[in-house]
């Protein structure tokens, strides 16, 4: 592991050797930054985003993680003694930080598996309106009628395919709770 003060991040930003504290980083398993300001702490996700290319998730429990937080692709505020700055600036917000095992690998699996299948769902309901609409040109000799009234298209898109997202969100967990806490593993078969 390697821990690094605000002093030092202030010195590696200010003589330009964030490509060698990255190449320091990536021996570790992990890093801890501490005693910095909120600009160094954001300063740090957005060297990681930009030079390595990968995913960010930033987690803090006060006001002087806010930026950290806001820079990152995932952010996660913890409601607690310091007040719920980091919660309102957050993608996603627990009570303690022993919640962050579940949320990452039991809901963020379900919800990864939820929006992969609503997207092939987006593309089924589009593509049946429109074959609706193509087929239907033949019949009129293509005079580009339109076979569905306007409000019926409306109450189409609104209740009659809106039913099937709001099951999907609230009903479908391919994988139970457990198994995917046992099994971390699980997380990637998606990707």
């Amino acid at each position: 592991g390697l821990v690094i003060d605000g002093r030092t991040l202030n010195i590696i930003f200010q003589g330009g050797l964030e490509e060698k504290f990255l190449e320091l980083t990536q021996y570790c398993r992990s890093v801890l930054c501490c005693r910095s300001t909120p600009l160094q702490k954001s300063m740090v996700v957005k060297l990681i985003r930009r030079q390595l290319k990968v995913m960010t998730l930033s987690i803090g429990d006060g006001a002087n993680d806010v930026s950290m937080i806001q820079a990152a692709d995932v952010g996660i505020g913890i409601s607690g003694q310091e007040g719920m700055q980091a919660v309102m600036a957050s993608d996603f917000a627990i009570s303690r930080f022993k919640h962050l095992k579940k949320l990452l690998l039991v809901h963020g699996h379900w919800c990864y598996a939820r929006l992969a299948k609503m997207v092939i769902y987006f593309f089924y309901k589009n593509v049946c309106y429109a074959n609706l609409l193509f087929w239907y040109q033949f019949f009129c000799g293509f005079s580009g009628s339109t076979m569905i009234d306007y409000w019926q298209m409306i109450f189409f898109n609104l209740f009659f395919t809106s039913v099937p997202p709001l099951l999907f969100g609230a009903l479908d967990k391919d994988v139970s709770t457990e198994t995917l806490l046992r099994l971390p593993e699980l997380y990637k078969t998606g990707q």
